[in-house]
C-alpha cells in the first residue's frame, strides 16, 4: 500500500462520511487526534506538522490549523511561533495547577450535586464506574482514563452550572493527558471503588461527606503521578492514524 495514501482513502475508522472539510469531518479528526494524545500514541513534545496531518486525513491545511487551534485551547496541543504545533508536555508545576483547580471547583460543586442528583443519574454514574473498572482489569488504560474523565465531567453537569461544568471537562482533558504520561499502568492513582463510594454519598444527599471524599480522591490521584522528562520526537503520523 502506498504510504502517502490518506487515512480517508484507506477507509480508516477516523473518517465517517465524505472526504472534505465539513464540520462533521473536522469533529471526527479532532477526536482522532485528541484520542491519540490521551492514549499516548502521540507523546508529549511530538511535533504535529500541518502539511503531514492534512495529507494523512485528506483535508486542507486550513482545516487542520483550525483543529489544532481547538486542541490548543484545551491545552492538549502547544502552538509555538516558527515551530508550529506539538503535543503539550505537562510539567510538574502545571500538573499541580490542574489538580489545585480541580480541588477548588469539583469539591465546591459536590453539595449542589448532592441536592440535585436523581436515582437515574446515580445509576448512570455507577455504570460508568463499572466500565472504568472493567477497562482497567482488561489492561485498557487509555479507555479507563477517558471513562474516569467522563465520570467527573458528568458529575459537574449535574450541578446545573454549565459554565463550571465546561471548565471541569477541560481540566479533566488536561488531567487525562497528565495521567496518560505520568500515571501508573493498570492504576489511576485511586481505589477502584472510589467512584462508587462517591456516588453513594451523593445519592444519600450528604454533600459535605462527598466534598471531603472528592478532595481525598483527587489528592490520591495527584500523589500517584511520577513526573519525568522525555525528549521531543517526530512521530510517524501515517502509522499512528492508519488504524
Amino acid at each position: 500500500m502506498n504510504q502517502r495514501q490518506t487515512v480517508a482513502e484507506r477507509g480508516g475508522a477516523s473518517r465517517p462520511g465524505k472526504n472534505g472539510d465539513g464540520a462533521e469531518r473536522h469533529e471526527a479528526i479532532y477526536h482522532s487526534i485528541s484520542d491519540a494524545i490521551i492514549e499516548h500514541r502521540l507523546k508529549p513534545g511530538a511535533r504535529l506538522r500541518e502539511d503531514a496531518l492534512a495529507e494523512v486525513f485528506g483535508i486542507s491545511r486550513t482545516g487542520i490549523r483550525k483543529i489544532l487551534q481547538r486542541l490548543a485551547l484545551e491545552q492538549l496541543v502547544t502552538l509555538t511561533p516558527r515551530r508550529g504545533a506539538s503535543v503539550t508536555r505537562p510539567t510538574a508545576d502545571e500538573a499541580k495547577d490542574v489538580f489545585d483547580a480541580r480541588q477548588m471547583i469539583e469539591c465546591g460543586l459536590m453539595p449542589e450535586v448532592a441536592r440535585r442528583i436523581t436515582a437515574e443519574e446515580a445509576e448512570a454514574l455507577r455504570d460508568m464506574a463499572r466500565r472504568e473498572r472493567q477497562a482497567l482489569k482488561a489492561g485498557e488504560q487509555s479507555t479507563a482514563i477517558k471513562l474516569s474523565a467522563a465520570f467527573h465531567g458528568r458529575l459537574a453537569q449535574i450541578s446545573g452550572n454549565a459554565t463550571l461544568a465546561e471548565f471541569v471537562e477541560r481540566l479533566c482533558s488536561r488531567s487525562s493527558l497528565i495521567l496518560a504520561v505520568y500515571g501508573n499502568a493498570g492504576h489511576l492513582g485511586c481505589e477502584s471503588h472510589d467512584h462508587d463510594d462517591l456516588v453513594g454519598f451523593l445519592e444519600a444527599g450528604n454533600g459535605e461527606r462527598a466534598q471531603a471524599f472528592m478532595s481525598r480522591h483527587l489528592k490520591a490521584i495527584e500523589a500517584s503521578l511520577s513526573i519525568h522528562e522525555e525528549e521531543d520526537e517526530a512521530p510517524n503520523l501515517f502509522e499512528i492514524f492508519s488504524g
